[in-house]
């Protein structure tokens, strides 16, 4: 299956409202629309244009893509941008990924990726390691249905182990995997479960990540040194503070509401003008507000714990270590946020209920 990019279809196209599901971009306005034709050979391409201009059968055709979209001074800006708001569409998560597991709660979830975390911390793994083994897990639960609860961390540390070979230059081995989980995941029960998870997934696992969003965004915003991409072109402690929010936000199963550029641009949002968030990331306020907004407290929470902290890792550089996944107490901050929230929502609510008039002052 080859996937080609045409615009010339457009004209004989309905234009669709939408770019991504609801998502409203600024990029849709005075652009054309990039249509993605799947056909089983290239020679087909010809034929299908020639053959199908009035008469079209379209697989995709709700990606809208901009003539200039925000600029990408290292590459083509078309290419990255089109490539990356394809994966939005390709990859689905949910907050109901827990809805066909009755014995499955979703502090659960906080609990294991928190954990994760932590192994990530030890073993000096990347951050982009924990955010595809987030994914994994979290589009593999999506797709099971009656996962019992002894069976979650070997879901999460299968997760970690096939996300270390993709991102990782020198993974831990498996032995050290199953040896951190204290017994409960034996070497042979992460290759099975590998197995099973690829197959789940269909071996979709190229996603774009929360932080794969928010490094192009901050990239973008940034950048003044386009000869040299392999030094960090800005603060490495607000890249730090970000990526924390983003980290115990992603441990609320509610996270998965939105979609992960959505996401990235929210919490960049609380640290830039809402200007430069729009202007980095194509996305109108209305397409992020309320993201923002449910992402407030999170920051709030985050604000009231010591400042985030550049830490050293021995055998990692000076300019990459704001890429290594850290940990703090994060389901701590979590506990005490929900907890000021459940006090918010009860203040709210009336001391007492509304009585009823007695039989005698109803009207007759």
């Amino acid at each position: 299956m080859q996937i080609y990019f045409h615009s010339r279809l457009c004209p004989y196209l309905p234009r669709v409202p939408i770019l991504v599901e609801g998502t409203v971009y600024e990029i849709q306005q005075y652009y054309y629309m990039l249509l993605i034709m799947q056909t089983a050979h290239a020679k087909n391409q010809n034929n299908f244009i020639k053959g199908h201009r009035h008469n079209c059968t379209i697989h995709n055709c709700n990606l809208y893509f901009c003539i200039m979209p925000p600029a990408c001074l290292w590459g083509s800006s078309e290419d990255v941008w089109r490539k990356m708001l394809s994966k939005e569409i390709k990859y689905k998560h949910s907050k109901s990924s827990l809805d066909k597991h009755p014995s499955l709660r979703p502090k659960m979830r906080a609990m294991l990726l928190d954990w994760l975390m932590e192994v990530c911390e030890s073993y000096t793994l990347h951050r982009q390691t924990f955010y595809l083994a987030q994914d994994f897990f979290d589009r593999y639960m999506l797709s099971q249905s009656d996962v019992q609860k002894d069976q979650l961390q070997l879901i999460g540390i299968t997760a970690l182990f096939i996300s270390c070979k993709i991102e990782e230059i020198y993974p831990p081995k498996i032995t050290e995997l199953a040896f951190v989980s204290d017994g409960a995941c034996l070497e042979e029960e992460i290759l099975q479960m590998e197995l099973i998870m690829l197959k789940a997934l269909n071996w979709d696992l190229c996603p774009e990540t929360v932080l794969s969003w928010m490094k192009l965004y901050i990239q973008i915003a940034t950048l003044y040194d386009v000869t040299n991409l392999l030094v960090p072109q800005f603060s490495q402690e607000t890249y730090i503070q970000i990526t924390q929010v983003l980290d115990l936000c992603i441990l609320d199963i509610n996270s998965l509401d939105f979609k992960y550029g959505v996401l990235a641009a929210a919490a960049f949002c609380h640290f830039m003008s809402a200007d430069v968030v729009q202007k980095v990331s194509g996305l109108k306020w209305e397409a992020i507000e309320t993201c923002v907004n449910w992402m407030a407290p999170f920051v709030e929470t985050m604000m009231c714990y010591e400042s985030a902290q550049l830490r050293e890792f021995g055998q990692v550089p000076s300019e990459d270590r704001h890429n290594i996944q850290t940990h703090v107490d994060y389901l701590c901050m979590l506990v005490s946020l929900k907890d000021a929230q459940e006090k918010q929502s009860k203040s709210l609510e009336p001391l007492f209920p509304p009585t009823p008039p007695s039989s005698a002052e109803k009207p007759s």
